[in-house]
């Protein structure tokens, strides 16, 4: 039997308690038939269910990709959708719970709402891309862990919760919208851009990193301080990968920004980039 260009899940209805859809990936269901994947059992509460008893199961015929999953319906009950994702596509339209993207490696995730608590947490590669807003933890770590984000992209549409970043390793955050406290806590690499407003505590323990601040300037803390080095060829690269996300990134001034380095509490390595109009 040749593959099916994918599946689409379309909920019945609302399940009575939280289920864990860790393991529901697109290359596993592709190599199944219709039968195969009702029978495919998730965590629901103590209990366990079948696919088939919370979703109505239709074969994509459009020609996509065989490694895509399409879920549809209010998904804020499912936790651990895309859990070690490595390959594929999964695409959501609606909400989802907790954990979007746990420890993902490769592939796609796209939502069409909004997530909740640690989405892309401790992700190590692929794209994240989220219409919506997310929760707390966003890009962080498990209770726990040492590394929060390790590679990979994240894409927020709407505002991000608290603590988006902790203990960030690697990879890219992508904020349209505004974002809680303590952005960035801990940071140990990568860059995260943000284009609203940011909320107490930014930078917090920052280690090493890049902030971007594309809309309004943040209050700087006492223990970041100006530098004069020369970045334009670094800003120049870093301006044109992110004029790519569109909105507030793609008008970013050609002239070096203002730069901060701190949290000379913690190692004071950690740079905050504030770009100035022409």
């Amino acid at each position: 039997m040749s593959a099916t260009p994918g599946w689409c899940l379309r909920l019945k209805a609302q399940p009575d308690f939280r289920v864990d859809f860790g393991g529901v990936l697109p290359a596993r269901l592709a190599a199944m038939t219709a039968d195969e994947v009702a029978r495919v059992e998730v965590r629901h509460g103590n209990a366990v269910l079948t696919l088939g008893e919370l979703f109505a199961i239709v074969a994509l015929g459009d020609g996509g990709p065989s490694t895509e999953l399409r879920l549809e319906g209010d998904l804020s009950r499912f936790d651990a959708i895309g859990h070690g994702l490595d390959g594929g596509v999964l695409r959501v339209d609606g909400a989802v719970g907790d954990r979007l993207g746990l420890s993902m490696r490769a592939g796609e995730i796209r939502v069409q709402g909004s997530a909740r608590q640690l989405a892309g947490c401790e992700m190590a590669g692929g794209l994240i891309e989220i219409a919506g807003d997310v929760g707390d933890f966003a890009a962080g770590v498990l209770p726990g862990s040492m590394d929060g984000m390790r590679g990979g992209t994240l894409i927020v549409r709407g505002k991000a919760g608290a603590r988006c970043g902790d203990r960030m390793r690697r990879g890219t955050v992508v904020l349209h919208g505004d974002a809680g406290d303590f952005l960035a806590s801990r940071m140990v690499a990568g860059t995260i851009a943000v284009a609203g407003r940011v909320g107490a505590h930014c930078g917090y323990g920052m280690r090493r990193g890049t902030l971007v601040f594309a809309g309004p300037q943040p209050v700087v803390p006492p223990t970041f301080v100006a530098t004069h080095h020369d970045i334009v060829v670094f800003w120049t690269l870093l301006r044109r990968s992110l004029a790519y996300h569109g909105g507030p990134f793609a008008g970013l001034p050609a002239r070096a920004p203002r730069r901060l380095v701190g949290d000379l509490a913690a190692d004071g390595k950690g740079e905050w980039l504030l770009p100035r109009a022409d």
